[in-house]
């Protein structure tokens, strides 16, 4: 008589079978996460804004007078408010005091405050960077003490030059600070001597 074999159903634990669909749904989502960060799923015409230093120019808030930045770099490209890009420097902010800053919304006057030029650099150009000054135009005839801040962007943010220039009559111009890039972006031989960059009108 022929032995009869029984074979018996392994048995299917369900907290298994819930962690096992738990991770599959964990690797899906981490590939998805994966494709959104990959920059060459940018959309087309996205541009990625890319600064090595920021030069910030400000001066009180309110005050109605126009300091303008001139930014000179080592192969002699000067950035001002009539020639707002040149070699590797860009003038993004152009600030003329109190004229323009004033806005009407709903028949009442919105007045913003701030005073604030700022020039990038969007490279790493080895040599001396010149940073001025010039007090443009007067509403009032006071001198005017601006604070002018160099940043090193990348790797990370790194204060390259923070400190203060007095402008006391229009016309005047003013070295704020002069420093050195080197060819890794560091920067050295940072100072403040004369140096006249302002063009003639």
């Amino acid at each position: 008589m022929r032995s009869r074999r029984t074979t018996r159903e392994p048995e299917v634990d369900p907290f298994y079978d819930m962690l096992f669909n738990m991770l599959i749904a964990f690797v899906f989502c981490f590939i998805v996460a994966l494709l959104a960060m990959n920059p060459k799923a940018m959309k087309a015409g996205d541009i990625p804004s890319k600064a090595e230093f920021i030069v910030n120019v400000s001066w009180p808030d309110l005050n109605p007078n126009d300091i303008d930045t001139w930014v000179q770099d080592p192969g002699g490209n000067l950035v001002w408010f009539r020639a707002r890009e040149a070699g590797l420097m860009h003038l993004d902010r152009d600030d003329r005091g109190l004229q323009g800053d004033v806005i009407v919304v709903n028949g009442r006057e919105i007045v913003n405050p701030l005073n604030q030029e700022v020039v990038t650099i969007r490279g790493i150009e080895p040599g001396e960077f010149t940073v001025n000054l010039q007090y443009y135009e007067t509403r009032n005839g006071e001198p005017v003490e601006a604070t002018i801040s160099i940043i090193k962007v990348n790797p990370r943010a790194e204060v390259v030059f923070y400190g203060q220039v007095v402008l006391p009559r229009k016309g005047d111009e003013a070295t704020a600070a002069r420093f050195t890039v080197l060819p890794d972006g560091s920067v050295t031989n940072v100072n403040t001597l004369a140096k006249s960059l302002v063009i003639p009108q």
